[in-house]
């Protein structure tokens, strides 16, 4: 595989804003993101200046980490979070534990089915673990059969807990957890 993969920089906006609106654009977006296309666009450039920076290399909070393919194109993505016991989370849950949180997942089509999403979990699994996460954890859409069955092959688990989408009555989303390796 002749891929890079690394944490983004906090110059690299304009491309973290483009393989967003380009994620956003996908055929299941309205299962994966909890946000349109539109919403997105309508965003002004200070708003992806202050996403990347605040998932850039070197922070200890948060860190978004992309794929670039053999051109430096960037084809994937995933951010994971650092949440702290004692906050909320966006849905309204109490967060009992230091915990990581994946989002924003995603790999552009035509370099799917490679391994690039198992490589994209593993910098960030690692990432959060080095951080003395207890856990790690993701929401997936209970419609996103693809997802979950990726999610289960990478080791993650139902945890039971089920979070209602407010924009989308009737539509919910479960959450899989990771426990750190032994």
């Amino acid at each position: 595989m002749n891929y890079k993969v690394r944490s983004v920089r906090p110059d690299e906006w304009p491309a973290a804003k483009t393989l967003r609106l380009t994620a956003l654009q996908d055929p299941v977006a309205h299962l994966a993101f909890l946000e349109t296309h539109e919403e997105a666009l309508a965003h002004p450039d200070s708003f992806w200046r202050e996403r990347t920076a605040n998932g850039a290399e070197g922070r200890l909070d948060a860190q978004q980490i992309i794929a670039e393919g053999p051109d430096g194109e960037w084809v994937g993505t995933l951010t994971v979070l650092i949440e702290e016991p004692g906050t909320t989370d966006w849905a309204g849950f109490s967060i009992d534990r230091k915990q990581g949180h994946v989002v924003g997942v995603f790999v552009l089509p035509e370099h799917r089915g490679i391994g690039l999403t198992e490589v994209l979990f593993d910098a960030g699994l690692e990432w959060a673990w080095a951080r003395g996460v207890e856990r790690v954890r993701l929401i997936v859409h209970t419609d996103n059969g693809r997802a979950q069955a990726f999610y289960r092959r990478a080791g993650f688990v139902p945890s039971g807990r089920t979070i209602p989408l407010e924009k989308s009555p009737g539509d919910a989303e479960l959450e899989f957890v990771l426990d750190p390796p032994e």
